[in-house]
């Protein structure tokens, strides 16, 4: 904002809010995903192409929250600081790779339930971490792009202009809408191939309508906390606000729906332990007492857990 725009009436109180919660979201977040950390790494004994997709994703959402104290910090930064756009960069990069890693394990998924014939090809450790990687150095190669390009249009951090350059806002719209396309197409695809696949098997039909529950609710979660930021952020670049209310406005705004966003990080964690039964057993039952069976998953049920 510029210095003509007086602090919004309540700004105190969503600062202190934003505070609070925070810290709250803080500390939840680090003991939930250093928990999936832990079992992934030390107490799950067979790597799967689903286990690597959820290793990258705790420790995506790991990183942003520990950015968080410093990102807030920075926050008061009227200038482009070092310490604004390195705790900035960092939580933009582990944001939007969050939302990359939850593309990625929807498109194994799919592979695994629509196409399971062809899947044998197309999905192995191997591949897992390719894509891991690939996702991983495309972020940050894009996280770089915007930096770049911020810096020419008047700063990269969220602070240090009055209103977001259209480049950094481009690649975070495209970095969502995309993957939330390809998210919403394969969930729906393989609920329709579970709903149509009949039951032969005692307690296949509750398995199958637990999947399809899971799917829904990877859904929900992923559009609850990371949609409303990004249709903020679309109407901004639509209006193109240029009056002090209206800048203040979205900025509450923008405010309020990346502090949702940021709650993704702990209902990963929660998905972990409730929705994928590879972690639970791992996680509850001693090692020398887990069965044959929990520590391989057929290629159906290995698509399924996020």
């Amino acid at each position: 904002m510029n210095g003509t725009c007086q602090p919004p009436t309540g700004a105190y109180s969503l600062r202190v809010f934003i505070i609070s919660y925070s810290a709250v979201l803080l500390v939840l977040g680090l003991l939930l995903n250093g928990l999936a950390l832990w079992v992934f790494c030390r107490r799950m004994p067979q790597w799967t192409e689903t286990r690597v997709y959820m290793t990258n994703l705790a420790v995506s959402d790991f990183f942003l929250l520990c950015s968080l104290p410093f990102m807030l910090l920075s926050l008061k930064d009227t200038e482009d600081t070092l310490q604004c756009r390195v705790s900035q960069a960092v939580y933009m990069v582990n944001r939007y790779m969050s939302i990359s890693l939850v593309m990625a394990i929807a498109v194994d998924r799919y592979l695994a339930v629509r196409h399971p014939l062809r899947a044998r090809g197309l999905r192995s450790l191997r591949q897992a971490v390719a894509v891991c990687l690939g996702l991983w150095v495309l972020v940050v190669g894009s996280l770089l792009v915007r930096l770049y390009l911020g810096q020419q249009e008047g700063g990269f951090c969220f602070r240090s202009y009055s209103r977001h350059n259209f480049s950094s806002t481009t690649f975070s719209l495209v970095g969502f809408y995309l993957p939330l396309a390809i998210l919403v197409f394969c969930s729906l695809q393989v609920v329709t191939v579970l709903a149509q696949s009949p039951a032969t098997e005692t307690g296949q039909a509750e398995s199958t309508h637990k999947a399809a529950r899971m799917i829904w609710a990877n859904l929900i979660v992923f559009v609850v906390c990371f949609l409303p930021l990004h249709v903020v952020l679309t109407v901004q670049v639509a209006m193109s606000p240029s009056s002090c209310a209206a800048r203040q406005a979205f900025s509450r705004a923008l405010s309020i729906t990346s502090q949702l966003s940021n709650a993704n990080c702990c209902l990963d964690a929660i998905c972990y332990y409730y929705m994928a039964k590879e972690f639970q057993e791992a996680s509850v039952l001693p090692t020398s007492h887990r069965s044959q069976e929990s520590q391989s998953l057929s290629l159906s049920k290995s698509a399924l857990p996020v």
